[in-house]
């Protein structure tokens, strides 16, 4: 057992480690049987399923949850503490000296914003991917991670999961060869453009505040709660879809700055309804490590599905969130290998094993109480969008995209 001293001790060391990975500030961690206290800032649906996943990790109190919905809030407050605090400003959730940390699942417009403002009120700080909605937010969300000695983890859990850890020590051993192609799909053949019942009453929700630095606009149900089909809010199947496997492919293949992107894009049954494309291809260049990734996307139809595969002159390794299975060239001597978690077709969103969040969400605990950087710190958030921003303005002005260092 660790009595103080023991864990100051290991402390100053888990701070020393932190310094050394890019942290600039101290923050005393947590003993075992210390309880967290979280807030849940923009409890959606996606937030609500962490939610589900963080009440399973021992030592973790969900004691207030903030949404600007009346809905949200109160469907929020079934999966908290009993005596959790509700409240509609996060600002004022910020503010309170018993939340040890915070989960964010607001809009993406959100995530900088909230992230900036948690890590300089001394909260430590799990934000839903992408990290970044415009590519100029980079610089101001690793600041306040660094300059606040937080430990701030972007949802991207792929990160956590045991065969993709694995995939990544294969590839980095030379398995695959020399690799120059990565091939990432998002495909479902889903309604999502369907208009349902939306009757919201706008007095029960803040839309100014879910609007945030967003231009001023009139409520609009539809925009509200769709919004990550909307540039105002959101980035499309790009930032919401590509961004997962993207960072895969910069963690497994060590590829930093995009050099350009080309993308089309068309609305085939959201036409008059999203602003983003319901089906998308993007090309990206990556001349300095001799690579391009190629991501599609779309809602008319699921072949592929959820998937990456990296492909190198020796073998191929094909991933996706419940396993890999590594494909020998021919005359390689490469061996075919494999290690399925997941039970069920290849390619789906989520599996039952492994489960991802909860993975995701253990390592961020982990991290709190030992101050060591996590699996998906905001390094990495942010540069998993780069692909991302960069083919989404090759969209939206017809022409290829080259990378410029952010203002």
């Amino acid at each position: 057992m660790f009595d103080r001293r023991d864990f100051l001790k290991a402390s100053s060391s888990a701070a020393a480690a932190s310094l050394t990975a890019g942290f600039t500030g101290t923050a005393r961690g947590f003993f075992t049987n210390e309880t967290i206290n979280v807030a849940c800032i923009g409890t959606g649906g996606r937030c609500r399923k962490l939610m589900e996943s963080l009440v399973k990790i021992p030592g973790v109190k969900i004691a207030a949850v903030c949404d600007v919905w009346d809905v949200h809030l109160d469907m929020a407050k079934k999966l908290a503490d009993p005596q959790a605090v509700t409240s509609k400003s996060y600002r004022e959730i910020l503010d309170r000296k018993d939340i040890d940390a915070v989960l964010i699942g607001a809009p993406d417009h959100w995530h900088v914003p909230m992230t900036v403002d948690a890590c300089a009120a001394g909260k430590d700080v799990y934000v839903e991917k992408p990290l970044t909605h415009d590519l100029a937010e980079g610089r101001a969300v690793i600041d306040a991670q660094n300059k606040h000695a937080r430990i701030v983890q972007v949802g991207m859990q792929q990160r956590s999961m045991p065969h993709l850890q694995k995939a990544r020590e294969l590839i980095q051993a030379g398995q695959l060869g020399e690799i120059h192609k990565v091939h990432l799909t998002w495909n479902r053949n889903q309604p999502r453009h369907l208009v349902n019942k939306l009757e919201i009453d706008p007095s029960s929700l803040d839309w100014t505040s879910f609007l945030g630095n967003a231009k001023p606009q009139p409520f609009d149900a539809y925009r509200f709660r769709n919004w990550r089909w909307f540039w105002d809010f959101g980035g499309g199947i790009l930032t919401d879809l590509m961004v997962h496997w993207m960072d895969v492919a910069n963690w497994l293949c060590d590829l930093d700055k995009p050099e350009s992107a080309a993308t089309i894009g068309d609305h085939f049954t959201t036409a008059g309804l999203w602003e983003t494309p319901d089906t998308i291809q993007t090309l990206v260049r990556y001349p300095e490590r001799k690579t391009q990734v190629y991501f599609e996307g779309t809602f008319v139809n699921a072949r592929n599905a959820s998937m990456i595969e990296v492909m190198g002159r020796d073998a191929t390794l094909y991933a996706d969130r419940g396993g890999y299975i590594m494909f020998p060239e021919r005359n390689s001597k490469t061996p075919k290998s494999e290690m399925i978690l997941g039970e069920g077709p290849r390619g789906a969103d989520f599996y039952a094993q492994p489960d991802g969040e909860l993975l995701h969400l253990t390592n961020w605990i982990e991290c709190i109480r030992s101050r060591q950087k996590p699996n998906a710190p905001a390094e990495a958030g942010v540069q998993a969008v780069y692909a991302a921003h960069l083919g989404n303005r090759a969209y939206r002005t017809g022409q290829v995209a080259k990378w410029s260092e952010p203002s």
